[in-house]
């Protein structure tokens, strides 16, 4: 009975060995992959060439622990469908041939994956399912795309001398390589804003592929604003039946004189809809932060509940953009309707944070109420600021009682900072730096370099934006680091992130243009080390991941290189602390 056990073994063996005994195969270890620019972004700490290519066919295994099954499927469906997945084999010299996918406690960073592709396997492993996913996108990368695999396959051909046997079109030619690699930030974060303008949640799942495919790990999702509220909160449902509903919307910067669409404009996710997004941004790794506004920014709120207010009403859902006085009375209704609000959202989004806003928070109605002024005597608050922090500290309190942390603008250190709150600076860097330096962790997302609704090419030729103008070389520049921080101070900072308002965005196509591919200059700035980071080799690199873009039919903006940003990038090459 023994014998009948190790000839089954070895005959599993030979047939998983079969293909790469044909010197077809064989033959690709010949290879010289010199030609080969290996374009990956963002750039890898580590990358060495060797000689040969994998064949990628319908004889190829994908063997994956249970715990890789998700990243085995998406493996395959980047080669094109070709692969098979398979269970792991009794015999490990089965593993010797295919693609391995497989955790690897040893690595030494969190979020590390090895990727080594040689001409009998490709091995991917991570200290992470999330880091084995990372090592995919890698290899995704290196994957020719369907319309040049003819043309590869003629080079390979040429290249061996082959006359029969040719490697075909259907056949995916992947070069050897060995990869370590590991991202410099634990956040990397893209914003979008929902409330100006919704979008669907096919786009909604199609933007978390675009973080996905820039190892991005976070979407903070804007979900509630003065233009609309967005979100179904079941306890309250006039949220959604009147706050998520604006009468009309500002057409372009007509706001004096005012001119609007006459049109209605409104819509909602449903909680059903939420949870499908999460699920779906789960399989891609990235975590969803949703972002409920308050005090301010509430007029959609207060449209639907006006005894939440000051008693300045009537209040109407904003037609037009801008910074509003109406914002929410500091008194126990309104605390116990946000309780309410919040244990729904963090019902739906099992991720760590929860932002809640606090910017751009007028004092006005505080000042001028006499309940605001009777609650602050209460409660020994000395000004508006104050108050402002409480209403800050007590809704964190409420929140950490529900196993959840805040993230708020920069805004919430006025008045005294909440004790475990995350800061996220827009303001520029001096909100990160105050918040580092009395140990909050901070996300930096200042808006002279990491607004993606500024312009990124001459205003005259470009689509309508809200101003401002960043380039493509002045994302790729930004160090979310300030120098004025030591070391101890420096491990506060968490990452960046890239917003995206959309005032004047109104479609998913518009989106896209806005964001790529500076979405892929931020990309390589919060994973890459500093060292490694080089924009001239990042600008041969990009016309390969623009390949990829036309593929999956994405909208991105071709704007080239100003001679002004060139010069900029050749002096710091000569001078880097310029």
């Amino acid at each position: 009975m023994k014998n009948y056990f190790f000839l089954f073994l070895f005959l599993s063996f030979l047939a998983c060995k079969k293909d790469y005994d044909n010197p077809r195969i064989n033959q690709l270890s010949r290879i010289d992959n010199k030609a080969e620019t290996y374009s990956i972004i963002p750039k890898p700490v580590q990358l060495d060439k060797y000689k040969g290519r994998f064949l990628v066919n319908d004889s190829t295994q994908i063997y994956a622990y249970d715990s890789l099954q998700n990243e085995a499927k998406l493996a395959k469906e980047y080669l094109g469908g070709l692969p098979k997945i398979t269970a792991i084999p009794e015999n490990p010299e089965a593993l010797k041939y295919g693609i391995i996918l497989k955790i690897n406690d040893s690595l030494q960073h969190e979020d590390a994956y090895h990727l080594s592709i040689q001409t009998n396997n490709i091995k991917i492993e991570g200290k992470s399912a999330e880091a084995v996913f990372y090592g995919i996108q890698s290899l995704r990368q290196l994957v020719p795309l369907k319309k040049n695999r003819a043309k590869k396959a003629e080079i390979v051909n040429k290249e061996l001398a082959l006359t029969t046997n040719k490697f075909s079109e259907a056949e995916i030619l992947i070069p050897a390589v060995e990869i370590s690699d590991y991202p410099r930030f634990s956040y990397r974060g893209m914003h979008l804003d929902v409330a100006r303008h919704m979008f669907p949640v096919s786009f909604i799942k199609r933007y978390i592929d675009m973080i996905a495919l820039h190892k991005m790990n976070t979407f903070h999702w804007h979900l509630t604003d003065d233009q609309g509220w967005r979100i179904e909160i079941k306890k309250y449902p006039k949220l959604t039946e009147v706050g998520a509903k604006r009468k009309e919307t500002i057409v372009g910067k007509n706001f004096d004189p005012y001119k609007g669409d006459e049109k209605e404009y409104g819509g909602f996710y449903t909680q059903e809809q939420i949870k499908e997004i999460v699920a779906y941004a789960k399989t891609k790794h990235v975590t969803i932060i949703p972002e409920i506004e308050l005090p301010g920014h509430s007029r959609a709120a207060l449209a639907a509940y006006p005894e939440l207010g000051n008693r300045t009403g009537p209040y109407t859902v904003a037609t037009k953009w801008g910074v509003f006085e109406q914002i929410y009375a500091p008194k126990e209704a309104t605390f116990t309707f946000l309780e309410n609000v919040l244990s729904e959202v963090a019902e739906l989004f099992p991720g760590k944070y929860i932002h809640i806003g606090g910017d751009e928070v007028p004092k006005k109605e505080w000042k001028e109420s006499k309940q605001a002024q009777q609650f602050m005597k209460e409660h020994n608050l000395k000004d508006a600021n104050a108050l402002q922090s409480y209403f800050v500290q007590r809704i964190e309190k409420f929140l950490n009682g529900r196993g959840k942390q805040i993230i708020g603008w920069d805004e919430i250190l006025e008045g005294g900072i909440a004790p475990n709150a995350t800061i996220m600076s827009w303001r520029g860097t001096k909100g990160g730096i105050e918040a580092a330096k009395q140990k909050h962790d901070v996300i930096m997302t200042p808006n002279q370099v990491l607004y993606f609704d500024h312009y990124q090419g001459n205003p005259n030729t470009e689509p309508l934006a809200i101003g401002g103008h960043t380039s493509v070389f002045d994302v790729y520049n930004y160090n979310p680091i300030p120098e004025s921080l030591n070391q101890e101070e420096s491990n506060y900072i968490l990452g960046a992130q890239a917003n995206v308002w959309t005032e004047y965005i109104d479609s998913p196509e518009k989106v896209e243009y806005m964001v790529l591919p500076r979405m892929s200059a931020l990309a390589e700035v919060v994973w890459t080390p500093k060292n490694k980071k080089d924009w001239f080799n990042f600008l041969k690199r990009l016309p390969s991941l623009e390949a990829r873009f036309d593929n999956l039919s994405l909208n991105y903006s071709k704007n080239l290189p100003t001679d002004i940003d060139l010069k900029k990038a050749e002096e710091l090459q000569k001078n880097p602390k310029s």
